[in-house]
């Protein structure tokens, strides 16, 4: 009879289906009860007056009738149909789950099937599962408020459309009603099959008391170690009951607590099925049905059995769980903490011990999990006590993080469990299992048949199948087991398994065993996989929260977006649009826990740079004034500070340590530091769905942005006083950090060079990857508006001798000396800090301001253009050009425009040069070639290619005859309302006003030439490099000579400034020499002019006479 009815098929078929249907259900719930996801008919107002109509009078709606009330339905029925079609489905598949259920159920009755765990364990257990989740279905199915509103609107849409109701609608329905109160209606189903649901449960009246001890027997017991017997520590794990010894708790305790519920009779008729009963309910308040929906066991007892004789027995188990049942699990998560934790390091240090010792290892597992699953759903659900502690454990961390360690373990050795359990097949199990088969009496050709196939399966596996990598598939072996357990299990079997408890102990050790050689991974998500979790995501985060404030946890708290790897195992096909959800949840958990971890790590990590950055900064040799004082004052021989002043400690002093004992700040921080590293270690990488999750790189993203953010503060930018950090105050930091950062790589395997790579190449744009401004800006921006804005009014002085700015001497107090910012030292540094990004940043600002300066000076010029044409032509004509000069205007305006254009010019030219000399440093070979490259560059070279070359010479920092940048910059000013003859004539006449303001100089008392600073006090100096580079500049963009014009300039120069010399009583005489001294800096500054060009119109006796005079009283001492 047994082999004819398929019991193992359909029990395999129907939980797998009955699995889908439940989650199925569950989803609808959870989407109806979501205002963003219910279903748009449902939230629709047009759609209100027929909801309510349905809910009053369903199942029995008169759809022709009172038709007033659904005329919503008739405008819409084809949209009614199409979003709840999809509902109504789902409610006809339980139905359909439910005839099968009820046809295998009452098939197993009239086969009066034998069940017991310890015997036919698979058989058992897919029985009680099955039960189990049909009561969960239909649970979960009256627990959908709107179930009835859905299939009502689905079928008064389809009848509006096709003229009659549903077919499978009245059934639908009338289940509807029955499940209106499920419990009674469940009970009523299940009396009939109180004999063998009773017979499954009391099967476990040995398993479910070893189980569910206190923690004290586990510690007592020396539970899951490995060295309390030292001598068996390479035997093989087995039992008589093998497979329930990983069985999970809380499943025994749902099929136990259900099980009774359905079949409560046998309470009141056997005292174990009570005993049973009672240590179920003492358990625990809740039952998981399914993902986070829950079954108040307590509370439904109470309603069920209210009038049941004999119940307040059972009340105070209730009461036994508020007083007792919190502290006996977290005292049963302490144990496990320890005993896992053992369990890793003796099965790290010898995997070996894998192979005989895995049935350990799923053990702690499983433990572990169901004491994870308890927690997450009582905190959920926490009850009124006086110890809400029980309830909360802030070292979750701990547990998850050794379940996770035992996970990869079993994961790294798999090989080992592998060939270990290929060999104890052939070579033992294979062997008991035939001698077991030979001493059965009687065995029916069917039965025959499977054993005989059985062994000679085990027998054919050898370890080089294991060495050559070949797949192993038991799967049918177990099916066929299955199938042996239901022929054996019915009435009346030729060959019944109860009579042969060794077969049975026999195959159930092999499928354990086929199990570890084929199916790690499925063992591994069957004992351990806490995907509850996923459904609990405010206890999940509060879990986190609790560890990560607790300091020794630190080190586990990569466990946690670790678990979410889980998630993605515990969807089901019949509901795919649950899988959707679950995946942005779990990646969002994911990444929440991996930013918080990130920020306390990079928090630690940036702590301990800005201690070694405060030490550092002790070593610069501005701090060494106090220390070179004091010496002079002893060498002086002067009075010694009194006692009651404080000695500044010198640098190091941190170091001597009297007591190694004494942590300080900074030993706590490390300490901190290599706890949370070290939690990285747990995982390289880990997927959740699909996605590559690496943890590293989130620690990466928030050291980046964090420094990027201390780097920018470092600079101490007041943008209201203008003050800032010096560049080589600002490097040193920066180099401080970089170091202590590189330490890093020491704790964790993190690319430290990449990271300050990418933030110190942020650093050399205007902006970085977030939008904020960079030291680039920064410096740019106080460059621009502090130091060159002075120099620009003559309070900060050009000075060519010392390369570098200086404050003029003057009552206005600019808060800050320009000779610290700006000389040589300091700008290498900021060349170091910004490179060749920065300063082409830096050189477009400055261009800026250039060509607005040069807008205005083209405006001056056709203001004054008539007067310019004949002063062009008329300059060997005194008489004539003394008349002119008096008609022009503007010239004073027209020489502070080109002063200006000058230090602009003249600054970026030093800056040009700091950055030649760092790349000199740092790529001496990449120089060179830059250099011969614009060396070769020679006046009949295409402007196109000299142009190329130029730009890539002058981005490394070397000087050109002509600047690229303020050629782009004037070739950008063009406009179509003037030609290119119109810009040349201007570019020729302001060369001529600026030769004919010249004199104008002389009248300034700023226009002195100082020899402290090898130029003048108003900055005139820098209008050779005006001059020379704005001529270039221009003429380049016209394509017109430069050398020609320059001359031009020199001879109008020379002829004005000659003029100097013949008005012996004028003012201009003043400082006539140090305006002489113009035309010599010209030639000098120009790649176009030579001193030849210079004599043959300006005398070189003025020169000299004009040197000797500013000179004159110089004193020069030697030595």
């Amino acid at each position: 009879m047994g082999y004819q009815q398929k019991l193992a098929e359909k029990l395999t078929i129907l939980n797998d289906r009955g699995k889908g249907v439940l989650i199925r259900m569950n989803y609808i719930k959870k989407t109806c009860a979501d205002p963003k996801q219910r279903p748009s008919v449902l939230t629709d107002k047009t759609m209100e007056s027929a909801v309510k109509y349905i809910n009053k009078k369903f199942p029995n709606i008169d759809f022709r009738g009172t038709i007033q009330h659904l005329t919503s339905i008739q405008r819409q029925k084809s949209e009614v149909l199409a979003a709840t079609s999809s509902y109504y489905d789902s409610f006809l598949d339980v139905i359909e789950f439910r005839d099968h259920v009820y046809e295998l159920l009452n098939t197993i009755d009239a086969c009066q099937c034998h069940f017991d765990l310890a015997i036919n364990f698979d058989f058992t257990k897919n029985y009680l599962d099955l039960i189990i989740t049909y009561t969960s279905v239909i649970i979960t199915l009256s627990r959908i408020d709107e179930k009835k509103a859905l299939v009502g609107m689905f079928n008064c849409a389809h009848e509006m459309t096709n003229g009659s109701s549903d077919p499978s609608y009245p059934r639908l329905g009338q289940m509807f009603v029955e499940y209106e109160h499920p419990w009674k209606k469940l009970t009523e189903e299940f009396g009939p099959h109180t004999k063998s649901v009773t017979m499954a449960l009391l099967s476990l009246k040995t398993v479910y008391p070893r189980r569910n001890l206190p923690a004290e027997q586990w510690r007592s017991a020396q539970l899951l170690s490995l060295l309390s017997n030292p001598a068996a520590m390479m035997d093989p794990a087995c039992c008589d009951t093998m497979t329930c010894e990983y069985l999970s708790t809380e499943v025994m305790e749902r099929w136990i607590i259900i099980g009774f519920l359905l079949c409560h009779s046998s309470l009141n008729t056997n005292q174990a099925s009570q005993e049973l009963w009672k240590m179920a309910l003492r358990s625990g308040l809740y039952l998981t049905l399914t993902r986070d929906e829950v079954l108040n066991i307590h509370k439904v007892s109470e309603d069920l059995f209210d009038s049941i004789k004999g119940y307040s027995k059972r009340v105070e188990c209730r009461d036994h769980v508020i007083v007792n049942c919190g502290a006996m699990h977290r005292e049963r998560r302490h144990f496990l903490r320890g005993a896992m934790k053992e369990l890793f390091k003796v099965l790290e240090d010898e995997p070996g011990l894998l192979g005989p010792k895995a049935l350990f290892v799923f053990m702690a597992l499983s433990f572990a999990r169901d004491e994870v699953l308890w927690l997450v759903k009582h905190s959920e659900n926490m009850p009124k006590i006086k110890t809400p502690e029980d309830y909360i454990d802030n070292q979750m961390a701990e547990l998850l993080f050794h379940m996770e360690k035992l996970r990869g373990l079993m994961k790294k050795y798999s090989h080992v469990i592998q060939r270990y359990h290929v060999q104890y097949l052939a070579q033992f199990d294979a062997l008991v299992l035939n001698d077991t088969i030979q001493s059965i009496y009687v065995c029916p050709e069917e039965e025959s048949v499977l054993m005989t196939s059985f062994v000679s399966t085990l027998s054919a596996l050898s370890v080089k199948q294991v060495e050559n990598k070949e797949e192993f598939d038991f799967r049918a072996l177990r099916l066929d087991w299955l199938r042996l357990q239901a022929y054996t299990s019915v009435s009346k079997a030729p060959l019944p398994i109860k009579d042969y408890p060794d077969l049975a102990k026999v195959m159930n050790m092999i499928q354990f065993h086929t199990r570890m050689v084929d199916s790690v991974e499925e063992m591994l998500q069957e004992t351990s996989e806490v995907s509850i979790l996923c459904f609990y995501p405010r206890v999940f985060e509060k879990m986190f929260n609790q560890s990560s404030e607790e300091v020794t946890m630190r080190q586990y708290l990569m466990s946690f977006p670790s678990v979410c790897s889980h998630f993605n195992q515990c969807g089901h096909h019949l509901c795919p649009e649950e899988i959707e959800a679950m995946e942005k949840r779990s990646l969002h958990l994911c990444v929440v826990f991996l930013e918080q971890i990130a920020k306390q790590t990079s928090s630690v990590v940036l702590e301990i740079c800005a201690e070694q950055c405060k030490l550092n900064d002790q070593l610069l040799p501005k701090q060494c004034a106090e220390t070179i004082s004091a010496a002079r004052h002893r060498k002086q021989k002067k009075p010694v500070p009194k006692k009651g002043e404080v000695q500044k400690e010198k640098p190091g002093a941190e170091s001597l340590r009297k007591d190694r004992t004494i942590a300080t700040n900074v030993d706590k921080m490390h300490l901190t530091l290599t706890e949370l590293c070290s939690s990285y270690s747990l995982f390289n990488d880990f997927i959740v769905f699909d996605h590559i999750i690496v943890p590293g790189e989130f620690l990466i993203s928030q050291l980046e942005a964090r420094l990027s953010e201390i780097i920018v503060k470092m600079a101490n930018y007041n943008q209201t006083t203008q003050e800032i950090a010096r560049p080589s105050d600002l490097l040193a930091a920066i180099r401080t950090y970089t170091a202590s950062m590189h330490s890093l790589s020491s704790y964790i395997n993190v690319d430290t060079t990449r990271l300050v790579k990418n933030v110190l190449l942020q650093q050399t744009q205007p902006l970085d990857s977030h939008g904020s401004q960079t030291i680039t800006t920064i410096y740019t921006n106080w460059f621009l508006e502090s130091l060159l804005r002075q120099a620009s009014s003559s309070l900060i002085v050009q000075c060519p001798l010392m390369h570098c700015f200086v404050n003029q001497s003057s009552d206005n107090d600019l808060g800050f000396r320009a000779e610290e910012f700006s000389d040589i030292s300091e700008l290498q540094c900021l060349a170091e800090l910004i490179g060749p990004y920065g300063l082409k940043f830096l050189s477009e600002n400055l261009m800026w301001h250039i060509t607005s300066q040069v807008s205005e000076l083209k405006k001056l010029v056709i203001e004054n253009m008539d007067v310019l044409v004949q002063m062009r032509s008329s300059f060997d004509k005194p008489e004539e050009m003394v008349t002119l000069q008096k008609k022009l205007t503007g010239g004073e305006n027209v020489l502070k425009r080109m002063t200006i254009i000058g230090v602009i010019l003249s600054f970026r030219s030093m800056a040009q040069d700091c950055l030649k000399d760092v790349l000199h440093k740092h790529c001496p070979y990449l120089m060179g070639p830059i250099t011969c490259l614009r060396d070769f560059i020679s006046p009949d070279t295409d402007i196109k290619v000299t142009l190329s070359v130029f730009e890539l010479a002058s981005a490394a920092g070397l000087t050109c005859d002509i600047d690229p940048a303020l050629i782009a910059a004037i070739a950008n000013m063009q406009t179509d309302n003037t030609s290119m003859d119109e810009e040349y004539k201007l570019s020729c006449l302001l060369l001529v006003y600026i030769a004919v303001s010249l004199p104008t100089l002389a009248l300034d008392n700023n226009s002195s030439y100082s020899r402290e600073y090898g130029g003048h006090n108003n900055n005139i100096h820098c209008l050779a490099t005006a001059i020379n580079q704005l001529a270039a500049a221009m003429f380049t963009v016209q394509n017109k000579n430069i050398e020609q014009h320059l001359k031009e300039f020199l001879m109008l120069a020379s002829s004005t400034l000659l003029q100097l010399g013949q008005n012996v009583e004028r003012m201009e005489v003043k400082n006539r020499e140090s305006i002489y001294l113009l035309m010599h800096m010209i030639v000098e500054k120009s790649p176009f002019l030579s001193q030849d060009m210079l004599e043959r119109c300006f005398p070189y006796v003025l020169l000299r006479n004009a040197y000797r005079e500013v000179y004159r009283t110089f004193i020069v001492t030697l030595g």
